[in-house]
């Protein structure tokens, strides 16, 4: 199969604003998915409400678009029903971690074998540009006209400590580097977390004076650095990216089968 077959063209052009960075990541999503020679009939892409959720109308796999921060709810019991199949997530801001924190965080405990995609872009943009928990302090928003003073989520962190077993972060300006991030995640044998940062030049780069699309692109190469580098070492205060965990554990719906079988044995006693 080529990329453009995992792509609904029907429902082209996407209805992004123009310079967003959800269209790489989407691209990213495909490349990496093409890259697997998954077949698309055994993927499955659940999706809340927000700009990021868009992405669910315009792939052809089994697709869910359901309620505001429940997308990984709804995950959850297509993989407890459907083990065999790759579930992938695609959450904003508010759909990971305001409304869906909890189910976020508990997805994560379970060690659930899902794909999670939280796609930052600082933002609400699909509902006016409010500030969202990864906004951080000093952020001019719609619901902050004299600046944010709430501390951010650090995605990575929040994941970790939550007990997700592949965590890991990109840009936009990564592109290449969020294909092959994307391609270990879903291959990734339990709670999978991929925060890839996402430009909203639209509410977010507008109202913050951080330029048209292609400059704000441009800050994640000079406001990032890789893991283990010298420039993450001599300059602390830029943001890591890489993977920062890729552990095994058990599995949820392969420890969960053991309790159905131990549970058919005992009724057959």
């Amino acid at each position: 199969m080529a990329v453009h077959d995992y792509i609904r063209q029907r429902f082209f052009p996407h209805l992004w604003c123009p310079g967003c960075g959800h269209g790489t990541i989407l691209n990213a999503l495909l490349r990496a998915v093409d890259d697997l020679k998954l077949n698309k009939n055994d993927l499955v892409m659940t999706s809340g409400i927000g700009c990021s959720a868009r992405i669910s109308g315009y792939v052809d796999f089994h697709s869910l678009h359901t309620l505001h921060g429940r997308a990984l709810a709804f995950a959850t019991g297509v993989k407890l029903s459907r083990p065999e199949l790759t579930l992938i997530v695609p959450m904003g801001d508010g759909d990971a971690l305001a409304i869906g924190g909890n189910h976020f965080i508990h997805a994560a405990r379970r060690n659930i074998d899902i794909t999670a995609i939280v796609m930052n872009n600082k933002i609400y943009g699909m509902t006016g540009g409010q500030f969202s928990p990864l906004s951080g302090p000093g952020i001019l928003a719609t619901t902050a006209p004299y600046r944010t003073i709430d501390s951010s989520f650090d995605v990575v962190e929040l994941a970790k400590a939550a007990g997700a077993t592949f965590v890991a972060r990109s840009t936009t300006y990564h592109a290449r580097e969020s294909i092959d991030i994307l391609k270990k995640a879903i291959v990734h044998k339990g709670f999978s977390v991929v925060e890839i940062l996402s430009q909203c030049p639209t509410y977010y780069g507008r109202k913050n004076k951080e330029g048209e699309a292609a400059q704000m692109i441009e800050q994640y190469k000079h406001s990032t650095a890789k893991l283990g580098s010298k420039a993450l070492e001599e300059n602390p205060s830029l943001i890591p990216l890489g993977i920062f965990v890729d552990i095994e554990k058990p599995e949820y719906c392969q420890e969960y089968d053991k309790i159905i079988t131990q549970a058919m044995q005992g009724a057959g006693q």
